[in-house]
């Protein structure tokens, strides 16, 4: 993979002391300029005075910027006003899974599901912690649960489907996906801020994993997504990919000459 080349050269503070005369004038003369980087700028610890709503919106906007342990301190100074609050119980629980500590993200989930028995994304999120931790069983267990309490959340189906493909139960990941489709077209185009993922264990996995899409999408008359995933099974190494010639879900892609030519061009897989 080519990258587009940086105009200007960054070097971070720690270094600023290494710097001498000769280097800046080596440097001036192949680049433009010199950027450091400025510092980071320093969090505010919560206010004593600042209400449960207010401490928890800065916590929301503290984990967008990726400032996870701040956030969390956010988040459990709100708890300290409101302790019986699931959504940020949740929250924490997010931000937990996010630095990978699934010990504690499990257990504010399960505090969060104490508060409120029928919080679905709890529920889901719970689901998450076990998926990272390989309890696909346990996994698909809480997805079925946040299915029950909202049938029409796609997320749930898409984690749901995640879990019985890392079982290698094709079929009804193939029926979890198909639901989480119906229910957002879009679902695979964009990222959960709440853990979806599908981790592949190896390059044949993901390689499948994108066949099944593109058989989804194809019975949906996606045409566009269904030749996308389908490339991406070709440069991933999907070794059974001739089964798009016979396989009924393709019947009418098989039409589309884009369908002939990427069979016939059958783009190089792209090695790990």
């Amino acid at each position: 993979m080519s990258f587009p080349r940086i105009p200007f050269f960054v070097l971070p503070l720690v270094v600023l002391s290494l710097i001498t005369p000769a280097l800046v004038a080596a440097q001036l003369s192949e680049l433009d300029q010199i950027q450091i980087a400025p510092p980071m700028s320093q969090v505010q610890p919560p206010s004593k005075d600042a209400t449960a709503a207010e401490l928890e919106k800065r916590g929301d906007e503290l984990r967008a910027e990726k400032a996870y342990l701040d956030s969390m301190d956010y988040f459990r100074a709100a708890l300290g006003k409101a302790p019986n609050n699931a959504q940020v119980l949740n929250k924490v629980g997010i931000v937990e899974l996010l630095l990978q500590r699934y010990r504690e993200a499990a257990k504010d989930f399960e505090q969060a599901l104490k508060k409120d028995h029928k919080f679905a994304e709890a529920c889901n999120n719970l689901g998450v912690v076990h998926y990272e931790r390989r309890k696909y069983g346990a996994a698909i267990k809480q997805y079925r649960k946040a299915i029950e309490l909202s049938p029409d959340g796609a997320s749930f189906y898409s984690n749901l489907g995640a879990a019985y493909f890392a079982r290698k139960d094709f079929e009804h990941a193939s029926e979890a996906y198909t639901q989480a489709l119906r229910l957002d077209p879009l679902i695979f185009e964009h990222t959960s801020h709440t853990g979806i993922a599908a981790q592949m264990a190896s390059p044949a996995d993901r390689a499948h994993y994108d066949y099944v899409l593109a058989k989804l999408y194809a019975k949906m008359g996606d045409s566009d997504h269904s030749l996308q995933y389908l490339r991406k099974a070709l440069e991933d190494g999907y070794k059974a990919v001739n089964d798009a010639l016979t396989d009924p879900e393709f019947a009418d892609l098989r039409k589309d000459t884009r369908f002939t030519d990427l069979m016939k061009a059958r783009p190089m897989a792209i090695p790990e």
